[in-house]
């Protein structure tokens, strides 16, 4: 079964300013899906989510790893299900974390990467995009395939950070063509937007 994931290039150009701002909302269709609810996810909730932390039980937030102090993350039932998700409905939909807003499965589609959640890779697999996205899926498996001409810590190892990745520098490699260009280029990028997460915090 195919289901239509809408045009390419809107997608991009709506994903990459989310990317850019932090907010926002990805709106993909999903229907009655629920796949990232019940994929064994860590939620990161920001500290200034105030509506978010106080419907969410106390009991379920933990102090965020590698974060600064204010962040938290909301972990998992022994199901592998998101402990906000009733009757197989967000309880929390009108007030869900920044990073559920964010999250959109469409990206692994448009980037080729193969997400490890099974439940989100079926449904990956029915997206079908109108319109080319040659030059992000070929961003993408370069980073998949070279990953040993960058530095430890550049790439991220999480499937979905990568295809993340994968949207914020694919731009550079309409620019350049060398791989040590790109590599140089792209571990630029690494930095900086690791600074401006910082700055950020």
């Amino acid at each position: 079964m195919r289901r239509p994931a809408g045009d390419f290039s809107t997608w991009l150009i709506r994903t990459e300013s989310l990317l850019e701002s932090g907010r926002g909302t990805a709106e993909p269709p999903c229907g009655e899906c629920t796949a990232c609810c019940r994929s064994h996810m860590f939620v990161h909730i920001g500290p200034d989510e105030n509506e978010t932390i106080r419907r969410i039980p106390r009991g379920l937030l933990f102090p965020a790893p590698g974060r600064p102090k204010g962040h938290l993350v909301m972990g998992y039932n022994d199901q592998g299900h998101c402990p906000m998700l009733i009757d197989n409905r967000c309880s929390i939909y009108e007030h869900r974390p920044q990073t559920c807003r964010s999250y959109d499965c469409r990206v692994f589609a448009a980037t080729g990467v193969r997400p490890d959640q099974p439940e989100i890779a079926e449904r990956v697999a029915e997206w079908e995009f109108a319109g080319e996205h040659g030059q992000l899926r070929a961003a993408a498996a370069f980073l998949e395939g070279k990953r040993e001409l960058f530095p430890a810590g550049v790439l991220p190892g999480n499937p979905g950070d990568l295809a993340v990745f994968a949207v914020k520098v694919h731009r550079l490699f309409a620019e350049l063509r060398a791989d040590a260009e790109l590599v140089e280029a792209i571990c630029s990028h690494a930095d900086a937007t690791a600074t401006e997460s910082r700055s950020r915090s």
